[in-house]
């Protein structure tokens, strides 16, 4: 796992087709406020958004894939207009379905996780990010670990990450 980018690092952000996040603990920073009536309430990021934008105009394809039940998954991911499903007990049979969906290679996707539900995912794609306070059990099998933490900016880093290397790579195509 490494918080550097290196050459290898730089070839396999160039190659993502798709992109995918756990939520709790990625978009927040996996704390759960209930008032005494039982609703439930987390914080996110805002300037996540600004990020997203960019990976969206790379026409890259971005999908949340939460266990979270609660209907504040959806909604955030409505309101910042990328896919989601919540509720979801097997996070790897669904990324299977999305990455025939989008007719993409393991190779060429990324996951973004931060705890063990996240592990197989993790384990599968060609660049398994974790944020910078994830659980100790899964970052051994990250690429790359954010320097920011969940909920604090971890998904504005990744999105900026994949937006300077694949423009990068656009630019020295545009060269050659």
């Amino acid at each position: 796992m490494i918080h550097s980018v290196d050459k290898n690092l730089i070839k396999i952000v160039q190659g993502v087709k798709l992109v995918v996040f756990d939520f709790d603990g990625v978009f927040t920073d996996n704390v759960v406020y209930t008032t005494e009536s039982g609703v439930e309430s987390v914080a996110c990021w805002r300037s996540d958004g600004l990020g997203l934008a960019k990976i969206k105009e790379l026409s890259i394809p971005i999908w949340v894939i939460s266990t979270e039940k609660n209907s504040v998954v959806a909604k955030r991911c409505e309101k910042l207009e990328i896919n989601c499903i919540h509720g979801c007990d097997n996070k790897l049979s669904a990324l299977l379905e999305l990455l025939e969906k989008y007719q993409c290679k393991l190779d060429n996707s990324v996951f973004v996780g931060n705890d063990i539900n996240d592990l197989e995912c993790l384990k599968q794609v060609g660049l398994p990010i974790v944020v910078a306070d994830s659980h100790p059990d899964v970052c051994h099998f990250a690429l790359y670990k954010t320097k920011k933490m969940g909920g604090k900016g971890a998904v504005r880093e990744v999105c900026d990450l994949i937006y300077k290397y694949h423009q990068l790579n656009s630019n020295n195509d545009n060269i050659k």
